[in-house]
């Protein structure tokens, strides 16, 4: 049996997706998984022996990259299709592409197009998003397992995460810290930079952490803000890492302190500690899924929210303060 996996576009919703694909395979054991993602969170699928292949999708949604992406799926002659997308696009591809059965959630009226669809009416604002993944799964009849979510940087990864840091002149072997700033979603999800510059000096006071600060290209403005005008600068690798170099720094590290993006997901999943900041999101739906973790949120008025800027005084975020995050930070340190 073929099936074919349509990804989550997100990092850390591909992340959260992991034991919703271990449940798949053990539905299915004699199955080949090909994952079908974007480029930018196809690496997130590597190294998992419950996946065979990994086919990436253009960017663009327009008819020509449809068709073309069809008639590649096509010739791989898949039998099933999931879909983890809930996009009405996602399985319109899955039908061009003449896969006989696909499976996903209803949504912008796409059950047409679905041989086997579930309801996810109110769903997504009860429980987390792991659950929500594997209860795709569980409604279309299948079993699932427990929600172990893990992954591994792999030897090869670490050494040259290792290699990598000592460019910069940062002892591996020394106990260091992560700051994610960064979200991809947008400025809403982000504790401010005053914030993150205060935070730096409570630590480099407090602690022997030597601190990194990781992110985007596309985040790696916001990185230097944060290191400007401080007498002893962190590290910056903002628009410097992939995917796997970030997982095989991440594996290494001691904290991280992280908005609620991929990065934080990454982190978690590696096993290593997360002091996680949320301002209009849902912990209960996308807090870090395994121990352990701190969270720090704030009740404003306005809370929850989907805008990716905050068009008020964002104080679901300018309400956790650097000395409450440091002091979180503590309960690591031993």
């Amino acid at each position: 049996m073929r099936i074919a996996v349509r990804a989550p576009n997100w990092i850390g919703d591909s992340i959260l997706a992991i034991p919703c694909l271990r449940s798949l395979k053990t539905n299915f054991p004699d199955s080949h998984i090909t994952i079908v993602a974007k480029n930018w969170v196809k690496d997130v699928f590597l190294h998992l022996e419950f996946v065979d292949d990994i086919l990436t999708i253009p960017d663009k949604n327009d008819i020509k990259s449809l068709k073309s992406t069809a008639k590649k799926l096509k010739k791989c002659e898949f039998d099933t299709g999931l879909l983890l997308t809930n996009s009405f696009l996602s399985a319109l591809l899955f039908y061009m592409a003449g896969i006989p059965e696909r499976w996903g959630y209803k949504k912008e009226g796409r059950q047409i197009l679905l041989t086997k669809s579930v309801s996810k009416k109110n769903q997504r604002e009860k429980i987390h998003q792991v659950q929500y993944y594997q209860n795709l799964i569980l409604s279309l009849g299948l079993k699932t397992n427990l929600p172990n979510l893990h992954i591994s940087a792999t030897k090869k990864e670490k050494d040259l995460a290792k290699e990598f840091l000592l460019s910069f002149n940062l002892d591996p072997q020394k106990k260091f810290a992560v700051l994610n700033p960064g979200a991809y979603y947008g400025s809403a999800k982000r504790w401010p930079v005053s914030k993150y510059k205060e935070l730096v000096k409570i630590l480099q006071k407090k602690t022997n952490l030597n601190l990194l600060i990781i992110g985007s290209q596309a985040e790696a403005d916001l990185a230097r803000s944060i290191s400007a005008n401080l007498e002893e600068k962190p590290i910056n690798i903002a628009g410097k890492t992939s995917i796997r170099m970030l997982a095989g720094i991440i594996s290494l590290a001691h904290l991280v302190i992280s908005n609620d993006s991929g990065p934080m997901h990454l982190s978690n999943a590696l096993g290593i500690p997360v002091v996680a900041l949320f301002g209009p999101t849902v912990p209960a739906v996308t807090r870090p899924f395994h121990r352990p973790y701190r969270v720090i949120k704030k009740d404003v008025p306005c809370w929850p929210c989907s805008y990716r800027e905050c068009p008020y005084d964002h104080q679901c975020m300018l309400k956790i303060s650097p000395q409450e995050v440091a002091s979180e930070c503590e309960e690591f340190m031993s």
